[in-house]
This record gives C-alpha cells, sequence and structure tokens, in this order.
C-alpha cells in the first residue's frame, strides 16, 4: 500500500468528450434516442485537451484511478472503456480502472469529476468556474 494520497479521476466529459460525441450522433441518427448505446461509441471518444498529460503528470505525484460509471444502456461500455483507456494511456494504466455506479463507496483523496457525488473526500468540479480545464486542476494538485 503507498503511503502517497488517492486521486479518482471521472473518464466521461472529465478524460474524454462523452457530450460531444453524444451530440454528434444525435446529429447524424436522430432516430437513436441513445447514442452510448451503439457498439464502438465509448472506445472512440476523444480526449479532452489537456487530460491525458495531466493524468500523467499526477501519476508521479499521486496513486491515481479512474472512476467511472458505465452506462447500463451499452453492456459493451465496460470493455469499451477499458479499451480506451489502453489506446490512451497505455496497458499498465488498466488494473487503475474502476467501473462502479456507486461513487460515494469509494474513499480518497480527491475526485475530479465533472458531476457532484457524495465522495468521501474532496471533489474538484471539473469543468467548474473553479476548474475550467486540466491546467487549473493541476495548479491547484501540484
Amino acid at each position: 500500500m503507498s503511503d502517497k494520497k488517492r486521486v479518482f479521476i471521472d473518464m466521461d466529459d472529465t478524460l474524454c468528450h462523452f457530450s460531444r460525441r453524444f451530440a454528434e450522433k444525435i446529429k447524424e441518427r436522430p432516430e437513436i434516442a441513445y447514442p452510448q448505446s451503439q457498439y464502438g461509441f465509448f472506445a472512440n471518444l476523444e480526449p479532452i485537451q489537456g487530460a491525458i498529460e495531466a493524468y500523467k503528470t499526477l501519476e508521479q505525484h499521486y496513486d491515481v484511478f479512474i472512476l467511472t460509471a458505465p452506462s447500463y444502456i451499452n453492456p459493451l461500455c465496460y470493455t469499451e472503456k477499458r479499451v480506451w483507456v489502453e489506446k490512451h494511456l497505455g496497458l499498465e494504466t488498466t488494473p487503475n480502472l474502476i467501473l462502479c455506479q456507486r461513487k460515494e463507496f469509494i474513499i480518497g483523496d480527491y475526485l475530479i469529476d465533472d458531476h457532484f457525488y457524495p465522495f468521501k473526500g474532496e471533489q474538484l468540479l471539473f469543468g467548474s468556474e473553479q476548474y475550467p480545464d486540466w491546467a487549473s486542476v493541476l495548479k491547484y494538485l501540484l
């Protein structure tokens, strides 16, 4: 067990552009109400600017985990999120992927997420006025 503080980072709209892809898919095929239910949706999300570099920087100072809620609409989401992590952060990062609908059960020092959860630690609300981007998150945590 490491003596470093623990940082949990959400995926959708924190590490990768979920909402942007969702809007693009709705525009392309409006008859599909839940584009995230389609094969390949999660595996092909684009990283948010600075997210990959920020993750790697935080790894040098913290125990970093990806904490993401899987889509119950798409059972392939579990695998696709794992594929995304390997593609963008490397195979060595995949053991630090936690798929969990109930983030309030997780205990750590920090949660970086675009939604508020009753997390047992300090939450940095990504995309907020205080933490609009990865540069602001890194400035606070480092």
